[in-house]
């Protein structure tokens, strides 16, 4: 095989049980593109390249073990390696969440997902870059330098996730993990050109998350392709006992192609709903132009496409930047120089206080701290807080009854595509509004899945997204998987 980071999970799967590749020769292609080509695009803020050889190596005498005896059990990632969000915590590695404040800090433990992953076979190659503790849309907001997106490196990656998503686009890794709280892991897909998950709120363990809006984050999967993605999924789903909000709801099989379907209409008897509060004056002519010549193709396939309304989306943006805020005001007031990371020196206790969250926030993070505290403050709280979770509900609701209607919506993913570095920089409600169409997703708590269904006139990709019922993220994924095999977008690679 000429170049084996090209490869899809699929393939390098089944090419690892036969033996027609190893781990270590895996391993060390992903490594040696990474050391090649990362200086340029900055996604990894730790790599472990001996760890990840020497765990590639216990993974191929597993492997070969197996193939002496394949009625033994072998668990289906073996040998496969991967990257991590650098806000979940993996035993051995730094965990910084992209700030100052957490530098240095070695968490003793996995999460739950990491280790569930870990029990599959995968390897671990680093952590990748974010934005500071997740709050962001650019990865620009990373203490540790910006992102850039592999398609054009003046450009952002999106964020929060930006660093898993270029790693992916890359080609530096075959999937990575990140999570999205308001579409960090569905716009930087979308920016990058990469497939990605955000599950159920509840249907993924947060256990070892670092949290930034409790009620929000996801932990969620980017790969080149639904297949690939739906696979990582399906592993790391799931009940999990030291997490209260994950529920104890089986995982179905995800069968990409249903049973019994026309192979030149496999979604025949599927029906796509269509918000008009999507597609609004301002967004990039070109990509509503991609994502609705890819709502045609879906039709092509069989599904009928319908119009519906989502009559409370204009206030997601308000909605989610109070509830968001005021979660992360109380999440982070554990961060304080005292049991976590390092301290800035003082003779009294609320001066190091003061000065470690003083000089190692960023401006973000502080921003949407003050905005946090003061919307939970006495004589505020009910009417901005709790305004704010009553107007959730109705988000919820115009879900609801849309999928009275239909089996799941199709949107843009962003307004534009992936805007250039520094763009936004000064202007924090421009930014804000990168998010204006994934953040009811999550407001809601559905899933959503973005994959890529074009480019615009720059070079640079278009995203769709599609948002489904509560815990069915099966019928997205044999949506996107459809679609993929009646397009090629997705398996176009960057230029690097």
């Amino acid at each position: 095989m000429s170049d084996l980071t090209e490869l899809s999970l699929r393939i390098i799967c089944s090419a690892l049980r036969s033996g027609e590749i190893s781990s270590r020769a895996l391993t060390q292609a992903y490594l040696e593109r990474i050391e090649r080509l990362d200086p340029k695009l900055h996604v990894f803020l730790a790599l472990a390249p001996e760890r990840a050889l020497e765990q590639a190596d216990q993974a191929d005498r597993r492997l070969i073990e197996w193939r002496r005896n394949p009625s033994a059990s072998l668990p289906l990632l073996t040998g496969v390696p991967m990257a991590i969000k650098d806000v979940l915590a993996v035993s051995g590695f730094p965990c910084t969440c992209g700030s100052r404040i957490l530098e240095g800090f070695m968490p003793p433990y996995n999460a739950t997902v990491v280790d569930r992953l870990l029990a599959s076979g995968v390897i671990i190659l680093g952590k990748t870059n974010t934005d500071e503790f997740a709050m962001g849309s650019s990865t620009e907001n990373s203490a540790y330098g910006p992102t850039h997106n592999p398609w054009n490196i003046q450009h952002v990656p999106g964020g929060s996730s930006g660093g898993s998503a270029a790693a992916t686009a890359a080609h530096f890794t075959p999937v990575a993990l990140g999570t999205d709280t308001g579409g960090s892991v569905r716009q930087p897909a979308s920016f990058c050109g990469v497939t990605g998950i955000k599950p159920t709120y509840g249907r993924v363990s947060r256990y070892g998350l670092i949290a930034y809006g409790s009620s929000l984050d996801v932990v969620g999967v980017f790969g080149h392709s639904a297949e690939d993605v739906a696979q990582v999924f399906t592993l790391m789903a799931g009940h999990d006992p030291l997490d209260a909000t994950t529920l104890d709801q089986p995982v179905p099989e995800i069968r990409l192609e249903a049973q019994g379907a026309s192979e030149s209409q496999p979604l025949l008897g599927l029906k796509v709903g269509v918000p008009r509060e999507y597609f609004i004056q301002g967004i990039q002519p070109e990509v509503e132009e991609r994502v609705r010549r890819a709502i045609q193709t879906l039709e092509m396939l069989g599904a009928e496409v319908l119009p519906v309304s989502l009559p409370h989306t204009e206030y997601a943006l308000p909605v989610y930047y109070l509830i968001a805020p005021a979660e992360a005001s109380a999440n982070l007031a554990r961060f304080d120089g005292i049991r976590y990371g390092p301290r800035e020196q003082s003779d009294r206790m609320w001066d190091v206080f003061r000065r470690t969250r003083g000089r190692r926030f960023g401006p973000e993070v502080k921003r949407r701290i003050m905005l946090g505290t003061y919307a939970l403050s006495a004589g505020y709280f009910d009417a901005y807080y709790g305004q704010a979770q009553k107007v959730r509900t109705l988000i919820r609701r115009d879900f609801e009854q849309a999928f009275t209607q239909v089996d799941v919506v199709a949107a843009p993913v962003a307004p534009t595509t992936a805007f250039r570095l520094g763009e936004h920089t000064d202007d924090p409600l421009a930014m804000y509004l990168e998010d204006v169409f994934t953040l009811p997703a999550n407001l809601a708590g559905v899933p959503g899945l973005a994959f890529p269904v074009g480019f615009d006139a720059q070079g640079l990709p278009v995203g769709m997204q599609l948002m489904g019922v509560h815990f069915r993220e099966d019928v997205l994924f044999r949506i996107a998987h459809a679609y993929q095999q009646a397009t090629e977008w997705h398996t176009r690679s960057p230029n690097l």
